[in-house]
């Protein structure tokens, strides 16, 4: 399989990328640094046109929308959440999501089964709501709205499917996060196996646990 990730330079995304390259299949890791294998500003369209550019003519089997950012951990109610917080936090977690699957949309119907994984939260559910990180989970309800929608326009063409990741022990996640990067890896790995055109637009949890939405 032709695999591309997004965010693949640390966390789970390069847990990922490892994964995959260690089980035989070809991927295509981006981020924002210097060092990544394809270089990948998610929130910039001449990023998104020239990493298509860059991969004419090859098919991709499997989507992993992966980066995004988590700006406003611990912000305060009253004195944090800045305008400019939104704008960057949606412009990473939706809009970049939304460009990159738009931008490879031609290389994914070029392959015989192809899938779409976003990479979302549990804090973007309406039952997980004890205040706190509105930016965060707000960008993250909403980059699920667009996977379920993106379900329904691609059925029958892509398969797509939007995942918790788990409370991971991560730059993001913390040292006092729940499971490793490589447990995660595991779980996210057999639902994105598990994908199909009949299990399009589920929203579950690394462990293969349906989500409230």
């Amino acid at each position: 399989m032709h695999i591309v990730i997004t965010g693949a330079t640390r966390g789970i995304g390069a847990g990922l990328a490892a994964h995959y390259r260690d089980a035989g299949h070809q991927v295509t890791g981006t981020g924002r640094s210097a060092g990544a294998e394809m270089t990948l500003d998610v929130t910039q369209p001449a990023d998104h046109a020239a990493m298509a550019t860059a991969l004419a003519g090859q098919p991709i089997d499997l989507l992993v929308c992966n980066a995004g950012v988590y700006l406003d951990k611990g912000a305060d109610l009253e004195t944090g959440y800045a305008p400019d917080l939104w704008a960057q936090s949606f412009a990473a977690n939706v809009t970049g999501v939304f460009l990159t699957i738009q931008s490879l949309l031609p290389h994914l119907r070029a392959a015989d089964a192809p899938k779409i994984a976003i990479i979302s939260s549990q804090m973007a559910s309406h039952t997980r709501a004890p205040g706190g990180s509105y930016i965060y989970r707000a960008s993250k309800a909403a980059v699920l709205n667009v996977g379920r929608n993106l379900a329904a326009d691609l059925a029958g063409q892509v398969a797509v499917g939007i995942y918790h990741p788990g409370w991971v022990q991560t730059d993001m996640g913390g040292a006092e996060a729940a499971i490793t990067v490589d447990e995660s890896v595991a779980g996210l790995v057999a639902r994105f196996a598990a994908l199909s055109h009949e299990t399009t637009g589920v929203f579950e949890t690394w462990d293969g646990q349906p989500h409230a939405y």
